[in-house]
């Protein structure tokens, strides 16, 4: 697409305004696109260090791998995950509000001693899971907003625009 331009006062003055524009707004979307890079670089980080958490924690309770057996697999189960709606520079991001469980009654006496540990222990591992997924989830989101900036920032830097000065 072609850019048109006269060479008459109105559209130079209009020109100039879209020039003071776009160099006004540079350095805001540099900033944006560098607070977006620390953002992405700890959203990873904190996904890689849940699930090194989670890897760790499956490992401490290999040991017990064979009483698992005997335990109910409908005992415990997620309800529901709240997540909000987080703005980090200008872009909505997820954040894990709070799980909700739903822990179906046991009898102690009949069960094995362990069941409420077991219990514990399973809530333990799927809200690090599930922790590990909306930090995942939120590092793809930004990241894929960061890629977006520098086209803006380049498209604005690079504006083609004719001189401004009068011939």
């Amino acid at each position: 697409m072609a850019i048109k331009f006269q060479y008459n006062k109105t559209s130079l003055n209009e020109i100039t305004k879209q020039l003071k524009v776009r160099t006004r707004a540079l350095p805001t979307l540099k900033n944006k696109e560098s607070a977006l890079r620390l953002e992405v670089r700890k959203a990873k980080s904190r996904s890689d260090e849940l699930a090194a958490r989670l890897d760790a924690s499956l490992k401490e309770y290999d040991n017990i791998a064979a009483l698992w057996n005997e335990f109910e697999p409908g005992l415990i189960s997620v309800k529901d995950v709240e997540i909000e709606t987080v703005k980090i520079a200008g872009v909505k991001t997820p954040e894990l509000k709070d799980i909700v469980w739903e822990i179906h009654d046991f009898n102690a006496f009949s069960k094995p001693a362990w069941f409420a540990d077991g219990v514990r222990i399973l809530k333990e591992l799927a809200s690090i899971g599930i922790e590990s997924e909306i930090y995942t989830a939120k590092s793809r989101i930004l990241d894929f907003q960061r890629k977006k900036r520098p086209r803006k920032s380049t498209s604005t830097k690079k504006s083609k625009y004719p001189d401004t000065r009068r011939p």
